[in-house]
């Protein structure tokens, strides 16, 4: 029974929030499973990290750099913070243009802030900047940025006693940001400056990742779960290929915004050539799950969905 899993954003990520017909008949007639809600449990649902978590920091380090998975890490990356009345948004964060020069520019400065503490930093890649911290090292709670981008900073810093060491380096670490001359050739070619970091995905390598589909994704987290379980690799298709029906197969389709192009590239050519027991799974990050079986097409007497959520 070959299962094509779709990996999707939550169902209010579409834009057009219109179904196309076809489609809508598709979903109407499919079964629904209620899964857990949340990015990592979706990934923990097709990659299961062993024990279940989902140290970000740790994953992508032993995908740039293999080593020292014995430590601790963190992401500290760069940021763009504006600075309002409020306090500061954060507006950029990893991605900035950055060169691997002006990366480690950056880092140096650093250093002696971080190497006083004992976390040792380095920038393994223009976005992707690490600390290194002891096995038994105990992380308050970091928000990814994909939660704290466009939003006021202070409801996303670590509280209490937990979180008062690293608000100190943040703070300390701005302003040796905001000071390095770095910033002013930046703002001049009209780039954004990285006056800040941030925290997030702190943790310990799992043990081990347990992969039962081939997987299709573009995303470096994916990329190095996928590593640590010694599975292959791939790029995720621009839209559905017969080659996908030889055996099960996941695809990272989680920064799709279009439904026309999810049902026109993807739902309704692979719910076309289903065969026998075929299954397709549209898996959204909101926790619903529909499954498309070709027995499903005597449920005629149903109704087109209209949406992808009420």
């Amino acid at each position: 029974m070959p299962r094509l899993t779709l990996l999707l954003p939550a169902r209010d990520r579409f834009r057009d929030a219109s179904l196309p017909k076809a489609m809508g008949q598709r979903l109407a007639r499919a079964d629904t499973v209620a899964c857990e809600a949340g990015a990592k449990a979706q990934l923990q649902r097709h990659l299961q990290a062993i024990p279940a978590h989902m140290p970000t920091a740790a994953i992508t380090r032993h995908l740039d750099a293999p080593g020292a998975e014995q430590q601790a890490w963190l992401r500290a990356d760069p940021a763009y913070v504006q600075i309002d009345i409020n306090g500061g948004r954060l507006l950029a964060c990893g991605e900035m243009g950055l060169t691997a020069q002006e990366a480690e520019a950056f880092v140096a400065s650093l250093r002696t802030l971080f190497g006083d503490e004992g976390f040792p930093i380095n920038a393994l890649t223009p976005s992707r900047w690490y600390l290194m911290l002891p096995r038994e090292s105990k992380f308050p709670a970091f928000d990814p940025p994909e939660d704290v981008l466009g939003d006021d900073l202070v409801p996303h810093l670590p509280q209490g006693d937990a979180g008062r060491r690293w608000r100190r380096l943040l703070n300390e670490a701005q302003i040796l940001l905001h000071n390095h001359p770095l910033n002013e050739n930046r703002i001049a070619q009209g780039k954004l400056p990285v006056n800040s970091l941030w925290f997030w995905g702190g943790g310990v390598l799992p043990d081990f990742v347990r992969v039962q589909a081939r997987v299709f994704s573009d995303d470096v987290l994916v990329h190095g779960l996928l590593k640590i379980a010694q599975a292959p690799s791939a790029s995720t298709p621009t839209r559905f290929d017969a080659s996908l029906r030889d055996g099960d197969a996941v695809v990272d389709l989680r920064d799709l915004r279009d439904v026309a192009a999810l049902a026109r590239d993807w739902v309704i050519p692979a719910a076309t050539s289903m065969r026998g027991k075929d299954e397709i799974a549209l898996d959204f990050a909101d926790g619903e799950t529909f499954v498309l079986r070709r027995s499903q097409r005597w449920r005629f007497w149903r109704k087109p969905l209209r949406a992808l959520a009420g």
